[in-house]
This record gives structure tokens, C-alpha cells and sequence, in this order.
């Protein structure tokens, strides 16, 4: 039914549908399932989110070590009311790093559009829930506007780090979760498609430099500022500000950047933050192998 924004917003706006319903309907043409069972489908994922948010507010800590406990540290910190960020942002950030922390400890999200990204589209999910007052079907709605954007991504550039560095993998997901966050806001087809593009474009060039080889340094943190990228993003799109590049060359550009980028810099951790001489130590100490032989 669509291949790319263009396609998907003209849908939208054609048959003055959402684009969460529109994914839908592309769901049932291509599965042959019925939308009951599309939609039970995604409200399991939504479970599956919810229950990995409220895990890691509450606190874990990976095998490895590296990461853990800081999604409870950002919601003492938000408690103490002294913040100076807006407080919706700082709550899907630390939701977002929620989320990933339950990655890296091993527990079960929803990848979205990959583990080392899954923190970004719950997180400000359930952060704007407080702001917005969603019902559960509305919540349903922003994984499927979500899942539109990535679709159109996943085939038309890449969300893999292997592939295109971490642009691919957070900054798509931070794209996703600003298009969804505009829509459940009452914002349009277009606007939505703006947030896309806004967030994507100011995450390119973004590599994927997993220390150790592990899914936890920078990719945490990186998931953090993925949620506050589509915060914000969503906010300016929503007050009107458009992407002066269409979203589509955006992904394209994404697409072209990440075919250009180092073997080093994507996901082998062998570049970027990984040989670094900290970097290289926590390696070491991990796996107990020495410097010399990295």
C-alpha cells in the first residue's frame, strides 16, 4: 500500500484515516490476518514494554556490570523537583534507559525496532501517557504509527548497526517514536512525517561503538538522548516547524552516510568509543583478555 513517507501520508490524508490505521490496514493485505488479531498482537508488545519500563525504574543491573541503576537515579533526581529540563523529557528518558538497562540485564522488551533501540519508542510512550491521558487502544494506535515509519525505514535504509551505525538503530527509533508521539497529540499526517524527519536528520552520522562488544556503553545512553531528541522534535513539528528536507531523502541520505561509514564504526567494536584506552580496559576486564591481544 505505501513504500515511503510520500506514499503513506497521501494514504493518510486521502482517506482521512490516521496513520496508525493505515498501517493497520497494510498489516491485514500483507499478513491475511484479521485486524482482532493484528491489534491483540501489538497490545502483547505493549505489555511486554510496560512490564520492562517498570522493572527498570525499579533497578537492575547487567552481568557484565557496565550498566544499571541509572533509570532509578533519573527518577530520584525528577522527584527532587529541581530539574532543569521539562519534566515529560526527563521521564522518557529515564524510562528509556529503563528499558534498555532491562536489555542489557537480560530481560525480556520488544525490539523496536532493535534491541539496542528498544528503549526509545516505550519510553516516551509511557511518559507522554502521563501528560496525555491516553486509553489503552490509543496507546495500541502509537505502536502501530510507530511501526509505520520503521517499515519505511527497514525498506528503504537500514536499522541495523552492522549495517549503518547507530543512526539506523536509535536514530530511527527516535524518528518512529517522534512521529507517534505527534499523532497521539492530535497533530497530522504531515506533521508527523516532519517529526520524522527532524529527529532523523539530527541524528546522522551517529556510529554504533559498543564497548566491549556489548550492548550497554554508549547504547544506554544513547537511547536516553534518543527520547529526548523525539520530545522535542514532536514539539516543534507540532508548533508548525517544518523539515525543510522531505523525510524521505532524509532516510535516503541516512542510507548513503551509513553504506560510507567504517567497517570500525559499525557495531564491531573496534573504533569509536570501544578503542579507547577506557574503552579497551573494560574489554579486558570483562572478558579477561589482555590489551595486547584485542
Amino acid at each position: 500500500m505505501f513504500r515511503n513517507v510520500a506514499e503513506l501520508v497521501e494514504l493518510a490524508v486521502s482517506k482521512n484515516k490516521k496513520i496508525s490505521e493505515i498501517m493497520i490496514e497494510q498489516e491485514i493485505t500483507v499478513t491475511g490476518r484479521s485486524r482482532q488479531e493484528i491489534i491483540a498482537q501489538m497490545d502483547r508488545n505493549l505489555t511486554v514494554m510496560e512490564e520492562a519500563v517498570e522493572r527498570g525504574i525499579k533497578g537492575v543491573t547487567s552481568h557484565s556490570g557496565l550498566t544499571g541503576g541509572d533509570a532509578v537515579l533519573l527518577q530520584k533526581y525528577i522527584e527532587k523537583g529541581n530539574f532543569l529540563s521539562g519534566e515529560t523529557i526527563l521521564d522518557a528518558v529515564s524510562k528509556a534507559v529503563a528499558t534498555n538497562e532491562v536489555n542489557a540485564a537480560m530481560g525480556t522488551i520488544c525490539a523496536t525496532p532493535t534491541a539496542g533501540s528498544a528503549g526509545v519508542v516505550p519510553g516516551t510512550l509511557f511518559a507522554v501517557k502521563r501528560k496525555l491521558n491516553p486509553t489503552r487502544e490509543q496507546m495500541v494506535s502509537f505502536l502501530f504509527t510507530s511501526g509505520a515509519f520503521g517499515f519505511v525505514v527497514a525498506n528503504n535504509a537500514f536499522i541495523s548497526g552492522a549495517a549503518g551505525g547507530c543512526q539506523a538503530e536509535v536514530g530511527s527509533a527516535a524518528g518512529m517514536a517522534a512521529a507517534a508521539i505527534v499523532e497521539m497529540a492530535g497533530g497530522s499526517p504531515e506533521q508527523c512525517a516532519d517529526a520524522m524527519a527532524i529527529t532523523l536528520k539530527n541524528m546522522l552520522g551517529l556510529v554504533c561503538d559498543p564497548v566491549a562488544g556489548l550492548v550497554e556503553v554508549p547504547c544506554v545512553k544513547r537511547n536516553a538522548m534518543g527520547a529526548a531528541n523525539a520530545m522535542v522534535a514532536a514539539d516543534m513539528a507540532l508548533a508548525g516547524i517544518k523539515s525543510r528536507i522531505p523525510c524521505d531523502e532524509v532516510i535516503d541520505a541516512m542510507y548513503k552516510i551509513g553504506q560510507s561509514m567504517p567497517t570500525a564504526l559499525r557495531e564491531t567494536g573496534q573504533g569509536g568509543l570501544a578503542a579507547t584506552p577506557t574503552g579497551r580496559l573494560l574489554a579486558a576486564k570483562i572478558f579477561g583478555i589482555p590489551l595486547n591481544e584485542q
